[in-house]
């Protein structure tokens, strides 16, 4: 950019923002009442997305924010070094699956590339032979598809494939027959497979279950409402629906309209099919069926309630194998099926100290089993002839998944990850007991990043617990209080924030910034009690381990309140927002990507009744005290100096609604007396963040990324710095 370009932009930019206080949202104030208490929303009319004036604002909003975004200097750094990262690949893989008989199903993408395509090859070493492209599927409506999910059948004859476009996540399902080298005829609507379990193929290869939505409009009342597991016969009319499980079919089950009633098939051999009342908790309701009886009525026989905490499960015979956290206790195991007895189960492997059993694995002669130890430090055990092993892995990783064969053999695939570290598969020979490097994709050395180095540490919390915390720093930094710090949240769900090739953090050192992962409680990185630490009533916890590891940071001479960065998304715009709020002074920059940040009005939303088990409901009153607490929006307060932010969501987003986002905005806007900037951005082409083409994700991390480097005082993204 030239210099005289530079400064009509800076003189731009200076006129927008000081416009932008002149350009309030529309307000209409409502006032509420639950349990005696009143609460007043001042921009409930924001909520009707069908109102041009909510639309128009949007709009002007999002215009706005990009003209600031797209012009701070450095900018393009974000996207050629990324796009530079992914040249050096000459294509990338995920999505693998292995059938039976070793034929590997995965998706592919080369740099230059917006989507992936499906590959197939036949054996490891097997010559590589593409099924799909989506940029091929019905071209006339114009549509940029995105694969979201496949599933090969057992034999590998057959594979699923689920398109989606927009961010919408919501899916299609086409079949491709790789006898005939064709797609056939049939498309199943109304599915979600990524996001539902996935579908469960039958052994006849030529039938699967899948979970069924009535209603695909994010913006209906009836969305994520009477769901139902489906099973499709290939060659069938996909509109006419078999149904096996859901709220009306089975009324005895008392399931709920906002239960996810999926079903499955553990595995081919499996003689039992197994539903679940689930939703959006950690423990489920589950009932089996023999799969015999899967054509006739009223057969489903319950097995096991949420109260029993189990986590996850095998079969072995007739023997069921399970993950528990009943009476506080990390365990695996046993009862009989056709007999069981959860409350005095045998214990097959007893809690390990400082260890969380995550997931157990059926092979052929037992069963393999994963830990992590706060969520960043994961190990693999090996059951077999009534005896636990500790496997050796490849390298010291993060994070473990593994794939088996399950009855067919004693081998099995694992992956293992890290934070500076690419994703690396390697196979198990279990007749010498050693794993052998099998990567479909190169890997690849980053020469730059010898100097990055990773610390997992421990912070001690307000109220004396210890918050695990990664940080990722070039290990030459000075402990100055000048390093700006990015400091990633999120706590809910269970979910653990394991280490994955974080090419964003990567990036952020390599501009000689700071990195902290805040594992705070609501998270699953230390198991069930610390899950229930950040659970409804006592959700504040998770924002308050925020505020202790920024202060932590500060007192360790790492950095200063006026160089941190907050950033975190969906249900982690709960523990962003209420740290903002709570702790104006702390921070620099707070980032919320289509955050919960109005939670008293989630239970209002499609997903709202999903939410409620996570979050609370209004309908009791301890729940509804709490969801008042952790509402970042009802926290604004007139006439407060708030940091920077940056508030974004997608228009097609299925998840949190678009309106909770503009609402927070809103609000902030007027109320915050600070000089600092508060943006809106919304994605017109994206959804909850996922399932968009790869340029679009960059350059949506791209504005992030230059935004807080801006704010943070970064030389390289100062207008005004450039111009000397």
């Amino acid at each position: 950019m030239s210099k005289l370009n530079l400064i009509f932009c800076i003189c731009i930019c200076i006129g927008m923002i000081n416009a932008q206080k002149y350009n309030l949202a529309p307000s209409k104030l409502i006032t509420d009442e639950y349990f005696g208490i009143k609460i007043v929303d001042e921009y409930r009319n924001l909520e009707n997305l069908n109102d041009p004036s909510t639309m128009n604002w949007m709009k002007d909003q999002t215009k706005y924010s990009l003209s600031i975004l797209q012009n701070i200097p450095n900018r393009q750094y974000y996207i050629d070094k990324r796009l530079e990262f992914d040249k050096r690949k000459s294509f990338s893989v995920s999505n693998i699956n292995i059938t039976e008989n070793d034929f590997y199903f995965y998706l592919k993408q080369k740099p230059q590339e917006n989507t992936a395509r499906v590959f197939l090859r036949k054996g490891f070493n097997g010559i590589e032979k593409e099924i799909f492209n989506p940029q091929n599927y019905n071209p006339e409506n114009k549509k940029k598809y995105q694969i979201n999910y496949i599933k090969p059948n057992y034999d590998g004859s057959k594979i699923a494939i689920a398109l989606t476009e927009s961010g919408k996540e919501i899916s299609e399902m086409i079949i491709y027959d790789l006898i005939q080298d064709k797609l056939l005829p049939y498309i199943i609507t109304n599915c979600w497979p990524a996001d539902s379990g996935g579908i469960s193929w039958l052994p006849d290869n030529n039938s699967f279950i899948y979970l069924y939505y009535p209603v695909i409009d994010p913006n209906s009342a009836l969305f994520l409402r009477n769901m139902e597991s489906v099973l499709y016969r290939i060659g069938d009319n996909p509109k006419k629906l078999n149904v096996l499980l859901s709220k009306k079919n089975n009324p005895e089950l008392k399931i709920k309209s906002e239960d996810f009633p999926r079903v499955k098939l553990l595995s081919k051999d499996s003689k039992y099919l197994f539903g679940y009342a689930s939703g959006s908790t950690k423990f489920k309701d589950t009932y089996y069926m023999n799969i015999k009886n899967i054509n006739k009525k009223k057969q489903w026989n319950f097995l096991f309630s949420k109260e029993d905490k189990i986590t996850d499960f095998i079969i072995i015979d007739n023997t069921i194998i399970y993950i528990s956290e009943k009476n506080g206790t990390n365990a695996i195991y046993s009862t009989s099926l056709e007999n069981p007895n959860f409350k005095n189960p045998n214990i097959v492997i007893p809690n390990i100290r400082n260890e969380v059993i995550n997931a157990v694995y059926k092979i052929r002669d037992g069963f393999v089993f994963n830990t992590s130890k706060n969520g960043v430090e994961s190990k693999l055990y090996l059951y077999k002839n009534k005896k636990s092993e500790l496997l050796i892995l490849p390298f010291l990783a993060g994070d473990v998944s593994v794939l088996t064969q399950d009855n067919y053999s004693n081998d099995f695939w694992i992956s293992c990850s890290g934070w500076k570290n690419e994703t690396e598969w390697f196979k198990y020979n279990s007749l010498t007991g050693k794993f052998a490097a099998e990567n479909l994709a190169p890997v690849i050395e980053y020469p730059e990043l010898k100097d990055v180095v990773v610390e997992e540490i421990t912070v001690k919390s307000y109220d004396g617990l210890d918050i695990p915390l990664s940080l990722i720093y070039n290990k030459n930094i000075k402990k100055n209080k000048s390093n700006p710090l990015l400091v990633d949240a999120y706590g809910a769900y269970a979910y653990k924030n394991s280490p994955y090739f974080a090419k964003t953090y990567m990036l952020w050192a390599l501009q000689g910034g700071i990195v902290a992962i805040a594992h705070v409680r609501g998270g699953g990185e230390k198991g069930e009690e610390w899950y229930k630490g950040g659970y409804k009533t006592t959700k504040p916890n998770s924002w308050k381990d925020l505020i202790s590891c920024a202060e932590y940071m500060i007192k360790e001479n790492y950095t200063s309140s006026e160089k941190i960065a907050i950033w975190g998304a969906s249900a982690g715009g709960i523990t962003i927002g209420r740290a903002m709020t709570e702790r104006p002074d702390l921070f620099k920059v707070a980032i919320i990507d289509a955050g919960i940040v109005n939670s008293s009005r989630m239970e209002f939303t499609p997903n709202g009744l999903n939410s409620a088990k996570e979050f609370g409901s209004l309908g009791i009153e301890s729940e509804f005290k709490a969801l008042l607490e952790m509402d970042a929006y009802q926290h604004l307060k007139k006439g407060e100096k708030y940091p920077t932010t940056l508030v974004t969501s997608g228009i097609n987003d299925p998840r949190v609604p678009p309106w909770m986002p503009t609402k927070f905005a809103a609000k902030l806007l007027a109320y915050n007396i600070s000089e600092n900037p508060n943006l809106l951005k919304i994605d017109y082409e994206g959804g909850h963040g996922g399932d968009i083409p790869v340029a679009q994700i960059y350059d949506n991390l791209a504005d992030a990324f230059a935004f807080a480097f801006w704010q943070l005082g970064h030389p390289d993204y100062q207008p005004q710095e450039s111009l000397k």
